[in-house]
């Protein structure tokens, strides 16, 4: 078999292991017929509003196939909700951080206007860029239920502006939460002991966090920047 010339080795090199926002939030075949829908469709906003503002998505944009905050022309800050709300679901995102990045996914959240915040009521999927201070501190690791469970299986999340993968199912209020292919996570929001959890956090003084099995998906504001694609769910 005959060598490829130099030249034409690198460009096949560099086409290869360019990244083609085309190829991402899309659907397999495989997966439309295992119920898999997307969240998010590479092009717009469509599906999500601003917290308890329905039809304003302002401060959040879509750049080079991903969902992200506007960090230079953003005038409010706002976490991003999903328009639907989802009880029994498996839902699978991409994310990356600006360097010192910090931001969350809130699943269960219950827009009301007395609650201000999506996480007053809405438990968080940690992310965190591993540069950032916070990392030392276990229960605010990504991966992690924020403030309350430390990861189970030690992963490192990756450096800020790279790409991470995420995956959180919930079945009748049990929820396992995934870190690049590692579990971090697994709560029961049914039981007990939960309540007893965070009523030993500053969430015990917001008497709607926690307590709800189904609600919508919420994308955390952050200044610094956050960027989401391939966001998909599939109920259960």
């Amino acid at each position: 078999m005959k060598q490829l010339p130099t030249f034409l080795f690198f460009l096949l090199t560099l086409a290869t292991s360019c990244t083609d926002p085309g190829q991402h939030n899309r659907l397999t075949k495989e997966e439309k017929e295992q119920g898999w829908t997307l969240l998010f469709d590479g092009r717009s906003a469509n599906g999500w509003h601003l917290y308890n503002k329905t039809g304003r998505t302002s401060g959040w944009i879509v750049k080079d196939g991903a969902l992200a905050v506007d960090t230079v022309n953003k005038t409010e800050v706002n976490d991003l909700v999903s328009d639907r709300e989802f009880e029994n679901f498996e839902l699978q995102f991409e994310w990356k951080l600006a360097k010192n990045g910090n931001s969350g996914v809130f699943i269960n959240v219950l827009e009301r206007p007395d609650l201000t915040t999506a996480w007053a009521s809405g438990p968080e999927y940690q992310l965190l860029d591993p540069a950032h201070a916070d990392n030392a501190n276990p229960v605010k690791k990504a991966g992690a239920l924020f403030a309350l469970d430390a990861q189970e299986n030690p992963v490192m999340a990756k450096p800020g502006g790279e790409w991470n993968r995420s995956r959180i199912k919930q079945v009748n209020g049990k929820v396992d939460f995934y870190l690049n292919g590692v579990l971090t996570v697994r709560e029961d929001f049914m039981a007990p002991a939960w309540q007893d959890s965070v009523a030993r956090t500053h969430f015990k003084r917001f008497p709607e966090f926690g307590r709800r099995t189904s609600g919508h998906i919420a994308l955390q504001d952050w200044a610094s920047g956050v960027a989401f694609r391939n966001i998909k769910i599939r109920e259960l």
